[in-house]
């Protein structure tokens, strides 16, 4: 009787131990989800809500977005909050590369940049290469909106300023406002004051907001915007998901997520263009 007695409460206990721990979720099967740092060209254009759920079919992932600035979504990798970044500033990620933070880069798609303005084109850019177009910009002193945010596109626009022969830190003056924001902000902002900005130019299909702005400027070479995806390190970083950020990537560069990828499309566009097997990328 004792031993039958004991035999109950024995079971009583594991019955409860078992129910404690599936309301504390430690019998439940681990979700298959990886957190991607990514620059917000790819939120704000839509580009996301059409591919994740194609991750999630093709690959069984979830994928869970902090959308930042390509500089940030970096940090975000640096700090091993991100299992991958998927960002566009080729030098800034071949140095995330050198600096040991993820041990290869991955091309993956381009568009390009558009610098977009109101129609009536106080600056008289139209026409010109782009590097004469910021030349106009800053001797008109037109009103011109930059992100400010150490993203991609800021990168490129600090990059065209130099290039048109513009030290945009000394000769800025208060037609020039960083608002430290990502590129919708930045184009709400331009299109409410009438400025120009520079923009990628997936985002720009997809800104319903457009206002007074039309593109202005637009197929220069300098223009071209490169992608590419990294996975951080797991060496530096041992909560990184090495495993499920590895087939997230190898999805985006196999023939499927190239064909996936080509297919989004705003209007009958086609907002971004893969080219991962290009050695040049």
């Amino acid at each position: 009787m004792h031993v039958f007695i004991s035999l109950v409460r024995l079971g009583c206990a594991l019955a409860v131990a078992t129910l404690l721990a599936t309301a504390s979720g430690c019998g439940a099967p681990q979700e298959r989800s990886i957190v991607v740092a990514s620059t917000t060209s790819t939120q704000d254009s839509g580009f996301f809500d059409y591919l994740l759920p194609l991750v999630k079919e093709r690959t069984g992932i979830t994928v869970k977005v902090v959308a930042q600035g390509t500089g940030q979504a970096l940090d975000t990798g640096r700090r091993g909050d991100a299992d991958v970044v998927f960002v566009h500033a080729k030098s800034a990620e071949l140095a995330f590369v050198a600096q040991g933070e993820s041990t290869k880069r991955y091309p993956v798609m381009y568009n390009d940049f558009v610098l977009v303005g109101p129609a009536d084109d106080p600056a008289h850019v139209t026409g010109r290469n782009v590097l004469q177009s910021f030349q106009a910009i800053q001797e008109h002193a037109a009103a011109f909106i930059s992100r400010g945010d150490r993203s991609g596109t800021h990168i490129a626009e600090l990059a065209l300023w130099l290039a048109a022969g513009v030290n945009i830190e000394h000769q800025k003056g208060s037609w020039y406002k960083s608002i430290g924001q990502g590129m919708g902000a930045a184009l709400n902002t331009a299109s409410a004051s009438g400025a120009y900005t520079l923009s990628d130019r997936a985002t720009w299909i997809h800104f319903a907001n457009k206002g007074p702005l039309a593109i202005l400027v637009q197929g220069d070479a300098r223009l071209f915007n490169q992608y590419g995806v990294m996975l951080v390190n797991p060496a530096k970083h041992p909560n990184v998901k090495t495993e499920l950020g590895q087939a997230f990537i190898h999805y985006l560069v196999s023939p499927s997520g190239q064909k996936d990828i080509a297919r989004y499309r705003i209007d009958g566009q086609q907002l971004f263009f893969p080219n991962a097997n290009d050695p040049t990328a």
